[in-house]
């Protein structure tokens, strides 16, 4: 089962866009026909790989990016790195095939408010979407090995009931 926890009240506006990712092109052309299906959802960037990420990220400045870990140049951990320097009010949710906590940890320690496992993202993406759109963490349900309060050790969080 998917978790969630509060990390503020924020509100979104009318549109959110949103910087997709994915270097597996099949996988990305899912994505955005998922993410078409939220007119509030607006995708500005389709990326296949972190440099272009990171370059897109601080060109566009977008709300929120969708981002793998496994992509090519430079691996999703380290563009977040280096997007939450350069576009630092864009949530990131990670999208992946990795699903061992010590990855999950460190991505929420970049600052990402959301872990979605690829095998589970046909459920739980949008969901994760609306989490992470309002300021709330999302664990996927795929994820192994990891637990509300580790996100809590990591990000120094509070937990919701």
């Amino acid at each position: 089962m998917a978790k969630a926890l509060s990390v503020g009240d924020e509100r979104i506006g009318l549109s959110m866009r949103v910087l997709v990712a994915e270097d597996y092109a099949p996988f990305r052309q899912f994505v955005c026909s998922t993410l078409g299906k939220r007119p509030e959802l607006r995708i500005v960037g389709e990326v296949s790989d972190g440099l272009e990420a990171v370059q897109k990220a601080t060109e566009l400045q977008p709300d929120l990016i969708l981002l793998d870990i496994g992509l090519p140049s430079l691996n999703g951990i380290e563009a977040a790195r280096r997007i939450r320097k350069l576009s630092p009010k864009s949530k990131i949710l990670f999208l992946s095939q990795e699903t061992s906590g010590e990855v999950v940890q460190e991505a929420l320690r970049l600052g990402a408010l959301g872990y979605v496992v690829k095998s589970y993202a046909g459920s739980e993406l949008l969901v994760a979407l609306d989490e992470v759109c309002t300021g709330r963490y999302f664990l996927g349900s795929g994820v192994r090995d990891f637990s509300l309060r580790q996100v809590n050790e990591a990000g120094n969080l509070t937990t919701e009931a």
